[in-house]
């Protein structure tokens, strides 16, 4: 896939394959891609029950989710930030 073209397609799948495998109600994973000039927003949603795996002790979990996303928008030339909605 061209990094160009579908760099934040591949962005969103990467959020939504980690959550994923994160929480006990995958179904209820549901991840959109908001696309600005210069950041890409990546809004994370999960049931209310998997909200605690996905943010983790001390936000540990979402930090590290937030490092893989920008080491991959990085690499793509771009700007991504996640954010986790309840």
């Amino acid at each position: 896939m061209d990094a160009a073209v579908g760099g934040g397609t591949m962005l969103k799948e990467l959020i939504t394959e980690i959550a994923k495998a994160l929480v006990d109600r995958p179904e209820m994973v549901q991840v959109n891609e908001v696309v600005g000039e210069k950041t890409t927003v990546i809004e994370l949603r999960v049931a209310p029950d998997d909200l605690g795996k996905v943010i983790g002790r001390q936000g540990r979990t979402a930090r590290a989710m937030r490092i893989i996303l920008n080491a991959s928008a990085t690499k793509l030339k771009k700007r991504a930030v996640l954010e986790i909605l309840e």
